[in-house]
């Protein structure tokens, strides 16, 4: 239960809160359960419908199962997860898939066996920092986003989050072909591509198989898709993550490095419910880029000097308010009314930038109404 502000320094403008941030990365969605008066977390890029009532409902019978060990072979959630990737065909390539408690813990495990030397972001202005941070605890030497040098490990995020920046699926190949060494590894985030469309999958490099084999096959550069189920399906406290590796030899590499049971019997029952819920999806393409427009449209009005970043289909508005001062306001407002943003300052480096979530209209009226005060 949410306590109150003077219980927690999390409450402090330039605060971490709960992060260690001599440790620890630095994420949005913790200032909720400091806030009295807290009606949204417009601060995560989860989606807007909220958790889906079938994969709750599996997730609470499951716990009546909470005195055994989850499944050590993830099975049956990994099949219905590889059903859902690969709506035909999926039994030929469920030996490349497996899942992690969070995308953070596939991320850093892929990094840790992936070859040693250089390590380089996506070409965006910034991106997800969990990349960077395990590659700094490796010892990884940091290229820039715009080096003309290939690097041993690349990493983008497609769609990029917080910017919003995608490129299309002939970009990212290009991209990947000029920016990995051979014998490199190259992980690609698609967490935020099922946003895209119904046809999303056509998009994604999840079933490009052919090429992925040939990269391996010729260069040795072996492609990671990495996903992190908890945005689409707005269970981030659950943590749910997979990894489509090149071949079944990478996820074997991997399942070795990765402790016993790492994802719980609850996540698990969660997944296999709501991989089939075709009507939470439908909604969620029907109404997400619409109610991202009329967010922008009712913001700009206020702020018509703020410019606003990402494309249509997406979960969140990424935001340059033209001033740090300006920034800082909006994100202390909007958390005085119950309603926390993303500061661009933690993390991020980018102080005058905000990032919102797409929520209902509802909730977008107590944001507006806050940002009023700015």
């Amino acid at each position: 239960m949410p306590t109150t502000s003077a219980d927690s320094s999390s409450s402090s403008s330039n605060s971490t809160g709960p992060w260690d941030s001599k440790l620890q990365q630095f994420h949005g969605g913790q200032e909720w359960a400091y806030l009295d008066n807290f009606v949204e977390d417009f601060s995560v890029t989860t989606n807007a419908f909220g958790m889906p009532e079938s994969g709750k409902q599996a997730a609470v019978e499951s716990v009546q199962h909470g005195h055994h060990y989850p499944p050590a072979d993830q099975e049956p959630a990994k099949t219905s997860l590889a059903r859902f990737l690969w709506p035909a065909g999926f039994e030929s390539e469920r030996n490349r898939l497996i899942l992690g408690n969070g995308a953070s813990e596939l991320i850093d495990l892929v990094i840790r066996m992936a070859p040693a030397g250089t390590w380089k972001p996506g070409p965006f202005r910034t991106q997800y920092k969990e990349y960077e941070r395990s590659a700094r605890n490796n010892n990884f030497e940091l290229l820039s986003s715009d080096s003309a040098a290939k690097a041993n490990v690349a990493c983008l995020v497609n769609p990029c989050n917080p910017t919003g920046d995608y490129l299309e699926l002939s970009e990212v190949k290009q991209w990947i072909e000029a920016n990995v060494l051979p014998s490199g590894y190259v992980l690609i985030d698609e967490s935020m591509q099922p946003w895209h469309s119904p046809e999303f999958r056509d998009h994604s490099l999840v079933g490009q198989r052919e090429y992925v084999q040939r990269l391996y096959r010729e260069n040795s550069i072996s492609v990671f898709v990495v996903h992190s189920w908890t945005k689409l399906w707005c269970c981030t406290g659950l943590r749910l993550g997979s990894v489509v590796c090149p071949t079944a030899d990478h996820m074997r590499d991997i399942k070795k490095l990765q402790v016993p049971w790492s994802v719980n019997t609850v996540a698990l029952a969660f997944l296999g419910a709501v991989v089939s819920d075709d009507v939470y999806l439908r909604k969620t393409w029907q109404s997400t880029s619409a109610w991202r427009s009329q967010t922008i449209a009712r913001i700009a009005e206020l702020f018509p000097q703020w410019v606003f970043y990402g494309r249509p289909f997406l979960s969140w508005i990424w935001v340059d308010t033209g001033s740090e001062e300006t920034a800082q306001k909006a994100v202390d407002c909007a958390r005085a009314a119950g309603v926390p943003v993303r500061s661009g300052r933690q993390g991020y480096s980018l102080p005058s930038f905000i990032r919102i979530a797409v929520r209902e209209p509802s909730k977008v009226d107590v944001l507006i109404d806050a940002l009023k005060a700015v």
